[in-house]
């Protein structure tokens, strides 16, 4: 008996006649799960410091982006929930009073702010001026009287940043008129002019009520980009003024005096960026398991927050004035 030994495999296109032919390859199909999943480099040097590169550039340019733009939206919404407050205290049927003088808690809204030739339409100013606080509008320095009341009351407000509602501050002129509202009645000044940078501020008798706007202008070739010269302009009550309470502090930290910032901030910003740090690592470590997508998803947000909380801080870190 003749045992005849076949192949395993044939292939089609060889012959019985074709003499070396080579087999034809099978494709691998790839299983249900067997994605191809692109992950991040290998953790060499060149790897990191591309990373690190782009850390930084990223919070550069969202740190530029939230001072600019971000913030002022930031404030807007601020002002919306100052603005009703405010306006509660104001109705005869509250049973809160606003706050009139005395020892008032920062960020308390303590005036309404109008002056069209400035764009200012009932603006909240707040109590405190440090530049945390005035990311929510104008402020009103602790140790001064009021608006309204006897003596100089000095509002201070971003000229650049944070929605800059001071910003159109340098367009008042002698003669306008600048309408403030409080828990004691409305009040108008009309504007004496503009303190030259270095320039002394003028004396008042006790018996007058001035009113001070402080801001920042820059006029320098970096432009926005560097806090410039401080700018007061100067408005006399016209009218009596009413009397102050007492209990008002006699002094301020230097954080809250114009064209200061908050040194303070330093440690919260520092734990921010450790933060970003480790976020960043963290999705590092999730691209290589999860895929780009995935770790996109999940990642941003966190990053997006951490960022933000990261510009609150740097703002505090910049003049109050900025």
């Amino acid at each position: 008996m003749v045992i005849e030994a076949f192949p395993a495999r044939v292939d089609a296109t060889e012959g019985p006649d074709t003499p070396g032919a080579q087999p034809i390859p099978v494709p691998i199909v790839p299983t249900i799960g067997d994605e191809a999943r692109s992950g991040p480099p290998a953790p060499g040097v060149a790897a990191v410091a591309l990373a690190a590169v782009m850390v930084v550039s990223v919070m550069v340019v969202f740190l530029g982006l939230f001072a600019f733009t971000l913030s002022g939206l930031q404030e807007q919404r601020s002002q919306h929930l100052l603005y009703a407050q405010f306006r509660g205290l104001l109705d005869p049927s509250s049973t809160t009073a606003p706050s009139i003088g005395g020892s008032i808690p920062v960020g308390t809204p303590i005036a309404l702010l109008n002056s069209a030739q400035a764009d200012l339409h009932n603006v909240v100013v707040v109590e405190g001026t440090s530049s945390g606080t005035l990311l929510a509008g104008p402020g009103h320095r602790r140790d001064t009287p009021l608006p309204g009341q006897t003596g100089q009351s000095i509002l201070v407000g971003k000229g650049m940043t944070a929605g800059s509602p001071f910003g159109d501050l340098t367009h008042l002129r002698a003669g306008d008129i600048v309408r403030v509202r409080t828990g004691q009645g409305p009040f108008r000044y009309r504007v004496v002019g503009t303190v030259a940078p270095g320039g002394r501020l003028p004396t008042i008798r006790s018996d007058q009520s001035l009113l001070t706007l402080v801001t920042s202008e820059s006029t320098g070739p970096l432009g926005y980009l560097a806090p410039g010269h401080l700018v007061y302009v100067e408005a006399q009550l016209v009218g009596r003024p009413v009397t102050a309470p007492k209990g008002a502090p006699r002094t301020v930290s230097p954080s809250e005096i114009q064209g200061h910032n908050e040194p303070g901030a330093w440690p919260l910003a520092g734990l921010w960026f450790l933060g970003l740090l480790a976020a960043t690592a963290g999705c590092w470590w999730l691209w290589s398991r999860w895929g780009i997508v995935q770790t996109w998803i999940v990642g941003a947000p966190v990053i997006f927050g951490i960022l933000w909380g990261l510009s609150n801080e740097a703002m505090r870190l910049l003049p109050n004035v900025y």
